[in-house]
C-alpha cells in the first residue's frame, strides 16, 4: 500500500496531532522530519532505512554516509545531521556530575534505605559526568557475587573513563567491613590493569553516606587495606 492510500488518521502527521508523539513509532516520527520520499520509495520506507543506518553507525553517522542512501538528498541529510547534533548537545547538558559522596547518595534514593544490600556501579566520562548507573548485585555483599568482570564489562562497553561503586548497609552502620575493603582492593586492582580507575567506594544508609577513600579524587592507599 502506498503512503497516500493510507487513511488520513493513519498518516504520521495526523497521528501526531491526534495522539501525541508517544503513540508514534520512531520511523513515523522520522518520516515527519523527512517530509516526503521519492518515486518508488515512500517516506516511511525512507525513514526506516535512515534509522537503521543511524542505529548501525551510532555516533559515526556523517553527511557523506547519509548521502549514500537512495532518496536522501543534501537538504534532508543536513537536516538529519543537525537534529542528531542538537540531540547530542541536549544529552550532554542533562548529564549529572558526580563530584562527591553526597552526589552518589542522591543518585541511590531507590535503594539506599533498603533492607537488602544493593551494589551499584557509576560509570563516568572524563569530566566525572554520569554515563550510566547499574545495579550489579542484590543481596549480601560478597566478593564472589561482585566479580570485577560484572563491574568492568559495562565500563568498557560505555567507554567510561572511571567508575565509582557504592552499596548500602541496611544496619545503618557506615563503617566498612573487611569484605568491603577486600572487594574494593580487588576492583581497584582490576581497574588498574585495564586503565579504568575506581575512584571511590561509597557506603550508604537511608540518611547518611561514607567514603572508603578520603575524597572523590583520591584512590585507596594500600595502608588502608
Amino acid at each position: 500500500m502506498k503512503l497516500k492510500e493510507l487513511h488520513r488518521v493513519e498518516l504520521p502527521r495526523e497521528k501526531l496531532v491526534k495522539y501525541g508523539p508517544k503513540r508514534l513509532q520512531s520511523e513515523e516520527l522520522f518520516a515527519i522530519i523527512l517530509g516526503s520520499g521519492i518515486k518508488g520509495v515512500n517516506v516511511l520506507t525512507l525513514a526506516r532505512t535512515v534509522l537503521k543506518h543511524i542505529e548501525k553507525n551510532k555516533n559515526e553517522t556523517s553527511l557523506e554516509s547519509l548521502l549514500k542512501i537512495k532518496g536522501l538528498g543534501t537538504t534532508k541529510a543536513l537536516q538529519i545531521i543537525s537534529i542528531l547534533e542538537i540531540s547530542r548537545r541536549l544529552q550532554e547538558k542533562e548529564k549529572v556530575e558526580i563530584l562527591s559522596a553526597k552526589d552518589v547518595w542522591q543518585q541511590c534514593a531507590d535503594f539506599r534505605g533498603s533492607k537488602k544490600e544493593h551494589f551499584a556501579a557509576f560509570y563516568l566520562d572524563t569530566q566525572n559526568r554520569l554515563i550510566e548507573r547499574q545495579i550489579i548485585s542484590v543481596g549480601t555483599l560478597d566478593s564472589s557475587l561482585v566479580h570485577p568482570r560484572e563491574v568492568f564489562e559495562p565500563a568498557l562497553r560505555l567507554s567510561a573513563a572511571s567508575v565509582i561503586v557504592a552499596h548500602n548497609h541496611p544496619s545503618g552502620d557506615l563503617v566498612p567491613s573487611g569484605e568491603d575493603l577486600r572487594l574494593t582492593k580487588r576492583l581497584k586492582g582490576a581497574g588498574e590493569l585495564i586503565g579504568i580507575n575506581v575512584l571511590d567506594h561509597i557506603i550508604l544508609s537511608g540518611s547518611e553516606h561514607g567514603s572508603i577513600a578520603e575524597s572523590i579524587d583520591d584512590v585507596l592507599s594500600e595502608s588502608m587495606l
